[in-house]
């Protein structure tokens, strides 16, 4: 088995993953969302209001990046920000109302879209997957 084009297996896992939360979010009537803004929602599920610096930081992407992401996020209404008490030089993410109510179709579009990733892996072979996926991005 040719192994020389893992890069291009992944970059292409990648666009199916984003197709299919796209197709998903469209299907659910879901506006003002793109797969790109996954891991901050993700992040603000599980650890609540964060700085943008820390939450770029967290996600792994710049933090010009971060802020048109969550611009976006904010024009849509799921987001809001706002300086830190004691330091308004920090920027404070936290979901709204709205934001916390897409949880439910943010967790159930996340099971589905593992379920269809991973169809047909047995637990070892997800263990070794996920293994090797972090210790290809420790290389990095």
């Amino acid at each position: 088995m040719r192994t020389d084009h893992v890069i291009a297996l992944i970059a292409r896992n990648r666009r199916q993953a984003h197709r299919f939360i796209g197709r998903e979010l469209d299907r659910r009537g879901i506006r003002g969302l793109a797969p790109s803004h996954g891991a901050i929602l993700s992040t603000l599920y599980e650890r609540g209001p964060i700085c943008m610096q820390d939450l770029a930081r967290r996600i792994d992407r710049d933090k010009s990046t971060v802020t048109a992401l969550v611009k976006r996020l904010v024009a849509a209404g799921y987001l809001r920000t706002g300086k830190e008490a004691g330091d308004s030089r920090r920027t404070i993410v936290r979901l709204t109302a709205k934001g916390r109510s897409l949880k439910p179709e943010f967790d159930d579009i996340s099971r589905k879209l593992i379920s269809r990733a991973l169809k047909g892996f047995s637990r070892p072979e997800r263990q070794a997957l996920v293994g090797g996926l972090s210790r290809m991005l420790e290389n990095w």
